[in-house]
């Protein structure tokens, strides 16, 4: 076969199957397909645009230990070699990442084992912005849930409930850590009475921060971490853009890492709004 004819089938086919897919997410007709899953309901009504949720991973991102989270290495470079490549060391949680359920408990979900139907979902912003900015140890509340639900209906179902607390805006200064004399921690993060709440009375699959950690900064225990991942939920930390999505009705593509018995590790989010 010639190269053209080679080229023009391949063309062909890769129509025919963007044109399936486009009817499969109209109709719903996929989901009776293998190794295609139905459309998260949160789509259904459609969205307008898209907006990065997603810092860049690199050496001067702060980190939860204070130690770069990843480095790399170029052993082929275009000039020497005609191609480039990196190698890379990465700590899992660094940056934009996931934590999986194996995070935080002995046999819990490794992050290759997070459902893709857990990673297009509803998202859901909690704004704490405000108290956040009077007190740097401010945190999600089971109030702060209430207020939030009163003004946008039910949280929907496999939701992910985020924490906007504006910190998002000061990973290029020494207040994203807040380390004080003490060396303490000082950055928002979830009360655990409010995941708590999000375990008995939702099913939320995924909580998410614009901080370090879930918890916040002054945690001597970790205890939102021990009420959410061990109860097979996932989460997000150092989150971006919340404050360019709504507070209801945009959906969270989570562009999770899928090395097998990970724990978590940087991933590409975005929010369809």
């Amino acid at each position: 076969m010639c190269d053209a004819c080679v080229i023009n089938a391949v063309k062909d086919k890769m129509l025919s199957r963007r044109n399936f897919f486009k009817a499969s997410a109209m109709t719903g007709a996929a989901a009776a397909l293998g190794g295609v899953v139905a459309t998260p309901q949160a789509m259904a009504a459609g969205h307008g645009g898209v907006v990065d949720m997603t810092h860049k991973l690199s050496p001067d991102f702060p980190t939860f230990f204070g130690v770069p989270g990843i480095s790399m290495e170029q052993p082929f470079n275009f000039a020497e070699h005609g191609f480039n490549l990196m190698n890379l060391s990465i700590n899992e949680h660094t940056a934009t990442h996931i934590d999986a359920p194996l995070h935080f408990s002995a046999d819990g979900a490794s992050v290759d084992e997070i459902p893709v139907t857990d990673l297009v979902i509803p998202l859901c912003v909690i704004d704490i912005a405000a108290k956040a900015a009077e007190d740097a140890d401010a945190q999600v509340t089971p109030d702060d849930l209430k207020a939030w639900i009163a003004a946008n209906g039910d949280i929907p179902e496999r939701a992910c409930i985020a924490m906007h607390s504006g910190w998002a805006g000061k990973t290029a200064t020494d207040a994203y850590v807040g380390n004080d004399a003490d060396g303490v921690k000082h950055f928002p993060g979830f009360h655990v009475e409010a995941a708590q709440m999000l375990v008995e009375e939702t099913t939320a699959v995924c909580m998410a921060v614009d901080t370090l950690s879930l918890d916040h900064g002054p945690s001597p225990d970790f205890a939102t971490h021990y009420a959410w991942l061990p109860e097979g939920r996932y989460g997000i930390e150092n989150l971006a853009g919340l404050d360019n999505v709504p507070a209801a009705g945009a959906t969270l593509v989570v562009g999770a890492p899928n090395h097998v018995g990970g724990t978590g590790g940087p991933a590409r989010i975005f929010a369809m709004v």
